[in-house]
């Protein structure tokens, strides 16, 4: 089920509506119970955007974000060889090691604390697999619709350690590569958090702007809603992102564009 919240509190499902011309101040929630999942011998998975449901108002995703996944890999299991067309995937390993290769002949490894991005933009058959055999590894994939079609498929990796992520809203991803970040074609910033319990950041939203978050773990106030492990949430017409951790907590978030300059964060690298 997909929540609105407005500034009237809990209106259950429906759209956005018209104040003077721009949309009205909306949070949509995602709890992680609500998420599709699927549980195969080599793979679990849950998803926070499932395009078949075509009941749900985010069946294809919010804004640019078109998928949002979570993985669990067993010791050597591989995820099925798929062929992405016209799709920036930003690939977080947040535990264990993920190898991968491709009909280009490239191949790697993505370990954890690491950060990959995918341009998939001509036709290119990709596959994936737990690089260990003796433990299991944990991904989340962020796919973005990119700004063009048909771009060169290429790769970007990097390492973001826990302590550039520890209390800040790290850019792990951007349009122009700020901070060291990795570079995606999109007008979008991914940003990731390592939280203390009762550590509060307000994130600002220019004009024009929305915003996914994502809690990967732990449990924090977005205003004044409790969101816990696998919950998500879209801001939509709000000037800010502001949360505040209850106990130990990672997040990712996507700060997403309509045209305006890039966002900027109180506490962000």
């Amino acid at each position: 089920m997909t929540s609105f919240v407005g500034p009237a509190g809990p209106r259950g499902t429906g759209a956005l509506t018209a104040d003077g011309g721009g949309k009205s101040p909306m949070i949509t929630l995602r709890r992680a119970k609500d998420r599709h999942h699927d549980r195969h011998r080599n793979r679990e998975v849950w998803l926070t955007f499932y395009s078949q449901d075509r009941a749900d108002p985010l069946a294809d995703g919010f804004e640019a974000i078109t998928m949002l996944n979570e993985d669990r890999l067993p010791p050597g299991a591989g995820v099925p060889r798929r062929t992405p067309r016209d799709a920036e995937i930003l690939t977080y390993v947040r535990e264990g090691a993920l190898a991968y290769e491709d009909s280009m002949g490239r191949s790697g490894v993505t370990q954890a604390g690491e950060f990959q991005r995918m341009t998939a933009g001509r036709a290119i058959r990709h596959s994936e697999r737990n690089a260990s055999l003796t433990d299991w590894a944990h991904v989340f994939r962020i796919w973005l619709r990119p700004s063009a079609a048909g771009r060169e498929p290429g790769y970007e990796q990097k390492r973001f350690s826990a302590a550039e992520r520890r209390g800040v809203l790290r850019v792990v991803a951007s349009p122009d590569g700020r901070r060291g970040s990795l570079r995606i074609h999109q007008d979008a910033l991914v940003y990731s958090a390592l939280l203390d319990p009762g550590q509060h950041l307000v994130h600002e939203l220019s004009k024009g702007r929305s915003a996914w978050l994502h809690l990967v773990q732990g449990e924090l106030t977005l205003g004044d809603i409790v969101l816990t492990t696998g919950d998500g949430a879209g801001v939509t017409a709000e000037r800010a992102v502001s949360l505040t951790a209850r106990e130990d907590s990672e997040i990712l978030l996507v700060d997403l564009g309509g045209g305006s300059s890039p966002a900027t964060s109180a506490a962000s690298g």
